[in-house]
């Protein structure tokens, strides 16, 4: 009893979290925390038998938890090394975020007609918020907001699978990148104008193709603004303008 409270405690989970999670979704959960915290920096060490130490298990979930993590590319395996953070690199957040613009453009055209009226004005609220602290701009509790909003919007998609993918690199961006908006804060600007383009369709029962062009411009949107800022001459190859793909 007293190694599940130290478990429980470790991993950060409420008793009813735990209690419904393997010992290898518990130590996933804990070390994807600590990346996602920075706490685990790029580079740093997973030693299975420290982890499996702090968490009160054996290795062998926490061997689970990793080759999983391996597997999102938050972990890389070196031979004769083991188990490291992946190092921050410019080419996985432009992957990931021309795979997020797919994933969550899809999940939010697929989620629109399951939207309720409360859920659009939840996430109107949340983008009114996300304007009034532009003035007092800290770029991380944008993300954090930004990110709630999309969660809003693409939360009633049907294929929980989707849900899964999208979720699994908003995480994987979370560590590649501690805020886009640090590196380009111009771009919050644009980024909460973008928005309210996205609910107007919404509110005016668009096409999911619309919405899905429309979600899918703003994710290609922010990814532009940072390539222009930190590399002009990356953009020598544009994204194609997914409003030409519309039926």
């Amino acid at each position: 009893m007293e190694s599940e409270v130290r478990r429980v405690a470790a991993t950060g989970l409420s008793d009813a979290e735990a209690a419904g999670l393997s010992k290898s979704q518990q130590a996933y959960r804990w070390i994807k925390a600590g990346i996602a915290r920075q706490e685990l920096a790029p580079g740093y060490r997973l030693v299975l038998g420290s982890i499996a130490g702090e968490l009160d298990m054996s290795v062998v979930p926490v061997r689970e938890a990793i080759r999983r993590l391996e597997a999102e590319g938050l972990v890389t395996f070196e031979r004769n090394v083991g188990a490291r953070v992946s190092m921050v690199d410019d080419s996985g957040y432009r992957h990931s975020m021309e795979t997020l613009a797919i994933l969550e453009g899809a999940a939010t055209a697929l989620a629109a007609p399951h939207l309720t009226a409360r859920d659009v004005r939840a996430a109107r609220d949340v983008n009114a918020l996300l304007i009034r602290i532009l003035d007092d701009f800290d770029p991380h509790d944008f993300t954090r907001l930004n990110q709630e909003f999309h969660a809003t919007l693409f939360g009633r998609c049907p294929n929980p699978r989707l849900v899964e993918l999208v979720e699994a690199e908003w995480s994987r961006l979370a560590h590649l990148r501690d805020s886009t908006f640090s590196f380009v804060p111009g771009r919050a600007q644009d980024s909460v104008h973008e928005h309210e383009e996205i609910l107007e369709l919404l509110e005016r029962g668009a096409s999911p193709a619309q919405v899905e062009a429309a979600a899918r411009r703003h994710r290609c949107a922010t990814l532009d603004a940072y390539l222009v800022h930190e590399h002009p001459e990356a953009l020598a190859s544009p994204h194609p303008d997914p409003s030409t793909q519309e039926d």
